[in-house]
């Protein structure tokens, strides 16, 4: 198939969301750990989101939105993201993830990876042609 784009990107939104003891410097500790991780993979970027309204006087860390990040990614790199936070959520103090593309949204939370999968893979038939199921047929 001809005619793929390209170069072309598009901006995704992950809010991490804590258990009921996470406080908001936790948040932003885990969400610059998820960072690094999701900078090894192949993204064009990952920044911490400004949030929309910065009161007078606040400190400039103070106009970041607690544990969220813009990633900027090619399509075809979407699985490999989706994939990473599943797997990494499981082993983390974060209830879920909230993944926003576009105008479709996804929480993922930390159940059981074969839910995970499911969900994920509904998410990514959603997303065009680059969006194939993880599973092969084989293991499982």
């Amino acid at each position: 198939m001809t005619g793929v784009a390209v170069g072309r990107t598009e901006r995704m939104r992950l809010v991490l969301t804590g258990g009921q003891d996470s406080d908001q410097e936790e948040l932003d500790q885990l969400a610059l750990q998820l960072r690094e991780r999701l900078l090894e993979l192949d993204v064009e970027d990952v920044e911490p989101v400004r949030s929309g309204d910065v009161p007078d006087g606040a400190k400039p860390v103070d106009a970041l939105a607690v544990g969220a990040l813009a990633v900027t990614l090619a399509p075809i790199a979407l699985r490999s993201v989706l994939d990473l936070v599943r797997t990494w959520i499981e082993n983390r103090p974060v209830r879920t993830v909230s993944v926003t593309l576009g105008e479709d949204s996804l929480e993922l939370e930390a159940v059981s990876s074969a839910d995970q999968r499911r969900i994920v893979d509904a998410f990514l038939a959603a997303h065009g042609p680059e969006a194939e199921p993880a599973a092969d047929g084989q293991g499982e």
